[in-house]
C-alpha cells in the first residue's frame, strides 16, 4: 500500500468514527507513522490542524441532521462528543453563526466542510534542494522550552517559538550561548525540536536554542542534549536575507511534496533548523528531518 492509499485509509477511519472518540494512534498506524508525525503532516498539507478538521466535520454532519430530522439538540451534543448541550451550542454557533435550533429555519445559511481526500498533484515547477546524509552521534548545548501544540503547526508553535527566541535575545541568553560556543557576537545558532515521542499524548515537544557542544564540555548554566546516530534528509532554503527564509513554506513542501513522492518515511528523533551566516549579509538555513527507507508492502 503506497502513501496515498495509507493516507486515504486513515481519513476513512476518521470519517467513520466521527461519532466516537478518535484514536489518533490508530490513525497514525494506518498511515505508518507516529501520531505526532501524522498530525504535523496533516496540518502542513491541508493548512488546518487535525483536531480542527475533526471538529468541523462533526459540526457539518450535525447541521445536516438538524436540518433533516427532528433530533433534539441534547442528542446531537452527546452523539458528537460534547459534554453538554451548552458546549455543543457554543461550538455550533461559532462555526455556523446561528444556534442549533435555528438550523431548521428555512433560508438559514450554514457552513459545510467536505471530507478530506488525498490525490497526487503534479507540480515540479519549483525545485527542492535536498541530500540524504548519515550522521554520527553528537551533542548540543543550550536552553530549551516546552512548546504546546505539537500537532498544530499553524498556530501555537508559531507564537511560542518566536516568543522564546525574543526572550533569549533580550535577556542575553543568545549572547551567552554564542560566547560559550566561540562563534562570535554575530554567530548563527541552531535549533532542535525533540522529545515529541515523550509528549506525544500531550501535544507538546521540546525546543532547544543552542550550538554544538564545545570540546571542553558543558558550559555552566546550560543543558546538554545527546543526539544519536541517524539518517537525515537535509533541505536548504538557499541564500536569503535575514528574516526572509521562508522556512514555513519549506516545511510545508517537505511534508506535502517530498515525503509523498520519496522513498523515505519520517523517523522518530530530533529535527534541526540549522542557520549559517554567509557573505554579504546573507544567510542559509537547513532543515534536518530524521528518515528511514520505506518498507515495501
Amino acid at each position: 500500500m503506497d502513501w496515498l492509499d495509507r493516507m486515504n485509509s486513515a481519513m476513512e477511519y476518521v470519517e467513520t468514527h466521527l461519532t466516537e472518540a478518535i484514536d489518533y494512534d490508530r490513525i497514525a498506524r494506518m498511515a505508518c507513522c507516529s501520531a505526532y508525525h501524522f498530525q504535523r503532516m496533516f496540518s502542513f498539507i491541508t493548512s488546518v490542524p487535525l483536531s480542527e478538521y475533526i471538529r468541523r466535520r462533526r459540526l457539518t454532519l450535525a447541521a445536516f441532521e438538524l436540518q433533516n430530522s427532528g433530533v433534539k439538540v441534547i442528542d446531537m451534543a452527546l452523539k458528537y462528543g460534547y459534554e453538554s448541550p451548552e458546549a455543543f451550542s457554543r461550538a455550533f454557533k461559532k462555526m455556523h453563526g446561528v444556534m442549533p435550533m435555528s438550523a431548521r429555519d428555512k433560508g438559514v445559511s450554514l457552513k459545510a466542510y467536505p471530507r478530506v481526500s488525498f490525490h497526487i498533484s503534479i507540480r515540479g515547477d519549483v525545485e527542492m534542494n535536498y541530500k540524504i546524509e548519515e550522521k554520527q552521534g553528537f551533542e548540543m548545548f543550550g536552553v530549551s522550552k516546552l512548546i504546546s501544540g505539537a500537532g498544530d503547526v499553524l498556530e501555537q508553535p508559531l507564537v511560542e517559538i518566536p516568543e522564546f527566541w525574543s526572550k533569549c535575545i533580550s535577556d542575553g541568553t543568545v549572547d551567552r550561548i554564542r560566547a560559550a560556543a566561540g562563534v562570535g557576537g554575530n554567530g548563527q545558532l541552531h535549533a532542535v525540536l525533540y522529545n515529541n515521542e515523550e509528549y506525544n499524548n500531550e501535544d507538546k515537544f521540546s525546543y532547544m536554542i543552542g550550538y554544538f557542544l564545545p570540546q571542553g564540555g558543558l558550559p555552566e548554566g546550560f543543558e546538554k542534549l545527546s543526539i544519536p546516530p541517524q539518517t537525515y534528509a537535509i533541505f536548504s532554503t538557499g541564500l536569503h536575507a535575514y528574516g526572509q527564509s521562508g522556512i514555513h513554506d519549506l516545511w510545508r513542501r517537505i511534508w506535502g511534496e517530498w515525503f509523498p513522492s520519496s522513498n523515505y518515511e519520517c523517523a522518530d528523533g530530533p529535527e534541526f533548523r540549522m542557520t549559517y551566516g554567509r557573505d554579504n549579509g546573507m544567510c542559509e538555513m537547513e532543515v534536518w528531518v530524521p528518515v528511514i527507507k520505506k518498507i515495501e508492502s
